[in-house]
């Protein structure tokens, strides 16, 4: 059954939740590990074009499958209605294993590194974790409960820091001379490392992990009215903005200030602005970052329950998931527990790797069942934006990036394929569990006999 918010999930909501997602932990942590693997901060905005690229054609895709499905579950949804009910829950299972608790955990860790640097370097990972900690129970109390508050809090918290994002962007140009800007002189200074290929695609994942909530506000769409218009135009319209934003806070990250201040910094915002501006402005930004870090767990906390919600109400998940009046509010606990187990077990350059792999193959399989639907139905091509080409761009690069990323990083593919297989066994599992109690059910002898 869909439930409607017409109150509630409008398109500044959806647009809002689209950009919450996706401007979190990756683009303040992202560039300075690639700035040590490419060696050239050309090069490092280079991946992030090609990244808002290839998410762009991801969100036209995703949108057309909104289109022909406007109702909730994300991959779980449009994998089990066009390839198999496995495929469905093995793509759910990825969900909740990386898709969201252990984005959810990245993006916590990345607010301790940046709220509380002073914390977690008196107390170690100890303190930072729980930093971590408490902004996941914060937003989980936010939204287990009512879908109206949280939604008004998600918007606010969105809009004030793509606000203060643009100011700090404003004052980097305005405020300094392009002429100053050390990483212009990189042209004229040592010739940078070999190009790379494996290195790149390396990066370029990282990146898509950056861009993976394009795709947030189809998780919802059973709860929009006029879900099939509202839905896709809210992916692209969040994508392009948060492309645009991207590029605007990376070409300050890796070109003001020198390449040794943040090559292989996890907090590269903070200290390029520290560089540049002393404490004052690193202060300024880290706060800045720990708002935007807060809405993207905020985001992930309010949508990710509702594909395990979805589930359980097709009897592949607890039956205690589900629904409770407008929102999964077990389903909201439980994934506030995963993550913070996440915290206190993973780094944050590990999860980076692992997230943006998984997620690739994820996001590649869902896009690639939109060209099962349309084989299917061939009349509803033409109402899908950008197809065939926007998902045949998608799934060959996205996937053509996985494969170079694994010659570099083995390690990643290898969790990627546990997850995945993990998932499959679970599936037959549950699926048994499902058929055994069916046929219980069956047999069982009627009141009154």
């Amino acid at each position: 059954m869909q439930r409607r918010s017409p109150a509630v999930l409008g398109l500044v909501t959806l647009t809002a939740l689209v950009v919450g997602n996706m401007i979190g932990a990756g683009v303040f942590t992202t560039s300075g590990f690639a700035l040590a693997d490419l060696g050239s901060p050309y090069r490092v905005l280079a991946a992030w074009v090609i990244g808002g690229l290839l998410a762009l054609c991801g969100a036209l895709s995703y949108g057309s499958l909104a289109k022909l499905a406007p109702e909730s579950g994300g991959e779980y949804l449009y994998l089990s209605k066009t390839i198999h009910p496995a495929a469905g829950f093995v793509a759910g299972w990825v969900s909740l294993l990386a898709g969201f608790t252990g984005a959810i955990a990245y993006a916590a860790l990345t607010f301790a590194a940046y709220a509380a640097p002073a914390a977690e370097r008196q107390g170690g990972a100890i303190a930072g974790n729980t930093v971590a900690t408490a902004v996941i129970a914060v937003a989980v109390l936010l939204h287990a409960l009512k879908m109206r508050q949280g939604a008004w809090v998600q918007n606010a918290a969105v809009g004030l820091k793509l606000t203060a994002m643009l100011v700090f962007c404003a004052y980097a140009y305005f405020g300094f001379g392009l002429s100053s800007w050390a990483g212009f002189a990189a042209v004229a200074g040592p010739e940078p490392p070999p190009f790379s290929i494996a290195a790149f695609a390396l990066t370029l994942m990282w990146i898509s992990f950056s861009y993976s909530g394009f795709n947030a506000a189809v998780y919802l769409a059973g709860e929009v009215p006029s879900a099939a218009d509202r839905v896709p135009r809210a992916l692209l319209l969040g994508t392009a903005l948060t492309m645009l934003f991207y590029l605007l806070l990376n070409s300050v990250f890796v070109l003001l200030p020198p390449f040794d201040a943040v090559v292989g910094q996890e907090d590269v915002a903070a200290v390029a602005a520290g560089t540049v501006g002393g404490q004052g402005l690193a202060g300024l930004v880290r706060a800045i970052v720990a708002l935007a870090l807060f809405t993207s767990v905020s985001a992930m906390i309010m949508v990710g329950p509702r594909v395990y919600a979805k589930m359980a109400d097709d009897g592949l998940m607890p039956a205690f998931l589900r629904f409770e009046g407008e929102t999964p509010t077990t389903a909201v606990l439980a994934q506030g527990v995963l993550a913070i187990l996440v915290v206190w077990i993973a780094g944050l350059q590990q999860l980076l790797s692992y997230l943006g792999f998984t997620l690739g193959l994820s996001t590649a399989a869902t896009v690639a069942s939109l060209f099962v639907a349309v084989r299917r139905s061939p009349a509803v091509a033409h109402r899908l934006p950008g197809y065939p080409w926007a998902p045949i761009v998608f799934v060959a690069f996205t996937l053509l990036f996985a494969a170079l990323a694994a010659t570099l990083n083995p390690w990643e593919m290898v969790a990627a394929a546990a997850t995945i297989g993990s998932g499959g066994l679970l599936y037959l599992l549950v699926r048994r569990l499902h058929l055994r109690r069916l046929r219980a059910g069956a047999q069982a002898p009627s009141p009154g006999r």
